[in-house]
C-alpha cells in the first residue's frame, strides 16, 4: 500500500499581496503584451494588503489535502520566522513536513504580489538554494513544480526515482526557472510526464518554433496540445484564463468555458485547477470531470485574496459545478 496519495517538490513562499487601486494597464495594439504602470517616485496608494503561505507547491499541496489527498510536500525554508510559519501552516492543514528542510543560512523564499484589476504582477526573491531529492518511500502521484536556478541536480534525482518506481504516476508544472533560465535543461524530463499543466503562455515556450504560423492564426490551442502530445507527455492541460481551459491525451480533446464568477484576485489560480483536477484523476474521475473539478477549485480561489484562501473540498467542488452545470465541455 503506497503511503502518500501524492508529493508535491518545489519552493514554498510567503506572499505579501498588495490591492493596487491607482495604476494604469498599457497594451501593445493586438493586447498580447500589457505592462502595470505607476507614477515614479510617487506614492501609489494600497486598498487592502493580506500575508499568506504560497508558491506553486504548497498552493498544490494545500489544495490536494483539503479535497482528501494524503499528501507529503519537499521543499527548502529558511531557518527564519517566515519558515517557521509556513510549516506550521502545513503541519495546520494535515500535509507530512518530513522532507521539509530548514536551511540555517538562507532565507525563506518570498514574494511581493500586485494585485490590479484582478490580474496579478509577481515580485519573487529566489534564495540560493542546492537542491537534493530526500529518500522518498512510494507515492501514487509525484509532481514536481517551479524551483529557482539550480535544479539540474534535483531533476536528475527525480528522473532517478520515477524509473525505480515505475508505477508512480508523475505529474509537472514548470516554473519561471525552467522556462526562462534553462528550458533546454528542463525539456528531458517531459517524456516522463504522465499529467503537465501549463497555461496558454507557457505552453507557447515549450513548444517555441514548433508552432507554426498559420497555427498561430488557425487554433494555436490545438495545435499546441499536439505539440506537447508529441513530446511524450500523456495528458496535458492547458489553462487559458477567463476563455477557460483544454485538455487532451491520445484519445480525447476537450474545451471547458470558465465559470462566470466575479474576479477579485487571480493569484493561486492555476494551482487550484491544478490540484482540483490530480484530485479528481486520483479519485478515479474522467477527464471532463477532472476539468470540471478544475475550473470549480480555480473559481472559488479567484473569489478571494490569496492563493489558497478560497480552496474548495469535495463537497464545495461539486455544488459549485452543480451552480454551474450549464457551462458544457467541447470536444476539439
Amino acid at each position: 500500500m503506497k503511503k502518500f496519495d501524492i508529493i508535491v517538490i518545489g519552493d514554498s513562499t510567503m506572499d505579501m499581496i498588495l490591492m493596487i487601486d491607482d495604476a494604469q494597464v498599457q497594451c501593445d495594439l493586438k493586447k498580447e503584451h500589457c505592462q502595470i504602470c505607476l507614477n515614479y517616485a510617487d506614492k501609489i496608494p494600497i486598498s487592502q494588503t493580506v500575508q499568506s503561505l504560497g508558491g506553486n507547491a504548497a498552493n498544490i499541496a494545500v489544495g490536494c489535502r483539503k479535497l482528501g489527498l494524503k499528501t507529503a510536500i519537499v521543499t527548502e525554508l529558511g531557518d527564519d520566522l517566515n519558515g517557521a510559519l509556513i510549516k506550521q501552516e502545513f503541519v495546520k492543514t494535515g500535509i507530512d513536513t518530513n522532507f521539509v528542510k530548514l536551511n540555517p543560512k538562507n532565507e525563506t523564499r518570498y514574494s511581493v504580489v500586485l494585485s490590479y484589476l484582478g490580474e496579478r504582477t509577481i515580485l519573487s526573491y529566489h534564495a540560493k538554494r542546492k537542491y537534493s531529492l530526500p529518500i522518498l518511500p512510494s507515492t501514487k502521484w509525484l509532481y514536481y513544480t517551479s524551483v529557482g536556478d539550480d535544479f539540474r541536480v534535483l531533476q536528475k534525482q527525480i528522473l532517478a526515482y520515477l524509473k525505480k518506481h515505475p508505477d508512480c504516476r508523475f505529474a509537472c508544472n514548470p516554473g519561471s526557472y525552467h522556462l526562462k533560465k534553462d528550458l533546454a535543461g528542463f525539456k528531458p524530463i517531459l517524456s516522463m510526464v504522465d499529467l503537465l499543466f501549463v497555461n496558454k503562455e507557457e505552453a507557447e515556450k515549450l513548444v517555441g518554433a514548433g508552432l507554426s504560423l498559420r497555427a498561430k492564426r488557425s487554433n494555436p490551442v490545438a495545435e499546441l496540445l499536439s505539440s506537447l502530445l508529441k513530446m511524450g507527455i500523456k495528458t496535458v492541460v492547458i489553462t487559458d484564463g477567463e476563455n477557460g481551459s483544454y485538455a487532451a491525451n491520445s484519445a480525447e480533446r476537450y474545451r471547458l468555458p470558465a465559470f462566470d464568477v466575479k474576479i477579485i484576485s487571480k493569484t493561486g489560480a492555476g494551482d487550484a485547477y491544478a490540484s482540483g483536477f490530480l484530485s479528481a484523476i486520483a479519485n478515479k474521475k474522467s477527464l471532463v470531470e477532472a476539468m470540471q473539478w478544475g475550473t470549480a477549485n480555480s473559481s472559488g480561489v479567484i473569489r478571494q485574496i490569496g492563493a489558497q484562501t478560497g480552496l474548495l473540498n469535495k463537497n464545495k467542488i461539486e455544488k459549485m459545478i452543480s451552480k454551474f452545470v450549464k457551462v458544457k465541455v467541447k470536444a476539439l
